[in-house]
């Protein structure tokens, strides 16, 4: 296999290869997406009792947010469809730049077939992801606050959440990953030290950025404070003392000489 196609293939086995190992590596150490599901259960908890739209707005802003990725994610296949009908012209304008690389037009067609893949990857996980947060909309508005909620249907909204979520930061991964397949057009070995040092970003930023800080210590304080109440709840009151016969009556004597 030459350096061309491994070069070629190597940001879209990255991608698969980092949806596979970060979950692993979450048993481990929690990632910050981890910590926010933590977040989102309270989100779905507050919202079973909260009387205003103010869950609704927040939802509402989510999808917009994906549903403007996945229009992106369209736009950029519909590109890339038009680059394969341009192909000869391609290599002539890369030819003019005096890269120092020689391009042939099968070597190019099969890039352009990776960055299909993985931008088509992305619309799907994109398109997901706003249909799981749309299934979370209805599942969060069918809360019956008059009669309360159980656990388990609280458990069952956030799950439905972070599903949305997962799907989203897939995504958003196919992005930063395709980075990788432009610096193809450089170098046969930058796209592979691109990918390499998305990794490291990316494992930065899930691991041990000061946002998986932040989100940590706003888990743990919260932790803390439900840990409270429920001691608060289940520590039985005080009874009185009782008063020793003869006390009452002798309050108000002087004492005897």
């Amino acid at each position: 296999m030459s350096t061309t196609i491994i070069s070629t293939l190597f940001p879209l086995l990255c991608y698969l290869a980092y949806n596979i190992i970060v979950p692993q590596v979450e048993k481990l150490r929690p990632s910050l997406s981890v910590i926010m599901n933590m977040q989102r259960r309270r989100w779905v908890a507050n919202a079973a009792v909260r009387h205003s739209p103010f869950d609704a707005i927040l939802s509402g802003n989510i999808m917009g947010s994906v549903s403007f990725l996945a229009s992106t994610a369209v736009l950029l296949i519909l590109s890339i469809f038009a680059v394969f009908g341009q192909v000869p012209s391609l290599i002539a304008a890369l030819n003019a730049l005096s890269l120092h690389r020689v391009y042939t037009p099968l070597d190019v067609q099969l890039h352009l077939l990776v960055m299909l893949t993985m931008f088509v990857m992305a619309f799907f996980a994109f398109t997901l992801s706003l249909r799981q947060f749309n299934h979370f909309c209805i599942m969060l508005g069918a809360i019956d606050q008059d009669n309360g909620t159980t656990e388990a249907e609280l458990d069952a909204i956030t799950r439905m959440n972070a599903l949305g979520a997962a799907n989203f930061n897939s995504g958003i991964r196919a992005y930063y990953f395709s980075v990788a397949t432009v610096a193809w057009f450089v170098s046969d070995w930058l796209p592979i030290a691109t990918c390499l040092l998305t990794v490291l970003i990316l494992a930065h930023r899930e691991f041990f950025s000061s946002a998986h800080r932040t989100a940590a210590s706003a888990a743990v304080i919260a932790a803390r404070r439900l840990q409270g109440k429920a001691v608060g709840t289940a520590m039985p009151a005080q009874p009185p003392a009782a008063a020793q016969p003869g006390r009452d009556e002798d309050a108000g004597r002087p004492p005897a000489l």
